[in-house]
């Protein structure tokens, strides 16, 4: 099997090689590339069967890649950092990826996985994780105590933490609660429409009615969220900047 690995770092791909070269003798590593345009040019000329496809890439994302090669009969393995939004696209889509620093053991189940892995199942697998991932982060995976749940950040109001826990409060009036910070969850939020005005709350601005200048924000539900001092001018910049948009 003709293998391609797409990465941008280098000591990754060279792991990443030497454990083919130790597991999977029938892999041959036909060539390495570190960016969007690269790869487009190798696949198209070399037509590989199987990708070891990084989501970020020096000059784009893996998807970026996959909407502009001509040969699709390929199987892809995606590679990743621990990021939020990353893996949630990768897992709500369950196509196979393997985290950085790549396993020995993991690779092994990918690629039997993978390998048996009919294309069309493949495909929908990953039109599904791209489609989350164009979505600019609006929607969010939690890992609850029996099951995954999937929400759409355009429907979540506030975010609140306290000792390790984070509860999550939708406009249908479900709540969600996960036992990870609130930071875990920051990076993409704030990609989103949400502020942190306080260190124990995350705001969907969409949903704010009123800010007091007593310092308290008024959510259309009617939820007061404090604004702690020392994030009341930053939170006022970016309250006024959106609301003027």
């Amino acid at each position: 099997m003709k293998a391609l690995i797409v990465e941008d770092k280098a000591y990754i791909r060279k792991g990443l090689r030497n454990l083919l070269q130790l597991i999977a003798k029938d892999i041959e590593v036909i060539g390495e590339c570190e960016s969007v345009k690269e790869a487009v040019i190798v696949t198209n000329t070399c037509q590989p069967e199987l990708i070891f496809l990084d989501i970020n890439l020096v000059d784009g994302s893996g998807f970026n890649f996959l909407d502009q090669t001509d040969h699709l009969r390929f199987k892809v393995i995606f590679i990743t950092a621990y990021e939020e939004f990353a893996l949630q696209a990768l897992k709500i889509g369950a196509v196979d990826y393997l985290l950085k620093p790549v396993d020995v053991e993991e690779l092994k189940m990918a690629i039997q996985k993978v390998t048996a892995l009919p294309f069309a199942t493949q495909n929908k697998q990953i039109q599904t994780a791209k489609q989350i991932w164009n979505n600019e982060g609006y929607k969010l995976l939690l890992s609850l105590h029996d099951s995954y749940q999937v929400i759409d950040l355009n429907e979540l109001l506030y975010c609140e933490t306290d000792k390790g826990y984070t509860t999550f409060y939708c406009h249908d009036n479900k709540k969600y609660m996960v036992s990870k910070t609130l930071k875990e969850f920051e990076n993409q939020l704030s990609k989103a429409s949400f502020t942190r005005p306080h260190q124990s709350f995350m705001v969907n601005l969409k949903f704010i009615d009123k800010y007091d200048k007593s310092g308290a924000i008024h959510l259309k539900n009617g939820k007061k969220i404090p604004v702690s001092t020392r994030k009341k001018e930053s939170f006022l910049a970016t309250f006024l900047n959106w609301s003027n948009k």
